[in-house]
């Protein structure tokens, strides 16, 4: 198995990570949004007239 960050061998510590760096750089991606799990768009309800108390009008 290889990191899939930088394609190393990954260390049994870190794993699937070869390295601290390696497994900090995924971390960092997730927590800036530079990954995201796709998700299909919400269906509106019959609340479709509900205003949002913190938009204006």
């Amino acid at each position: 198995m290889t990191c899939p960050i930088c394609d190393r061998d990954t260390d049994p510590k870190y794993k699937p990570f070869c390295s601290r760096r390696c497994a900090d750089v995924d971390l960092a991606k997730w927590l800036t949004g530079s990954y995201a799990i796709p998700a299909a768009p919400e269906e509106r309800g019959d609340d479709d007239d509900w205003q949002d108390p913190e938009k204006p009008h």
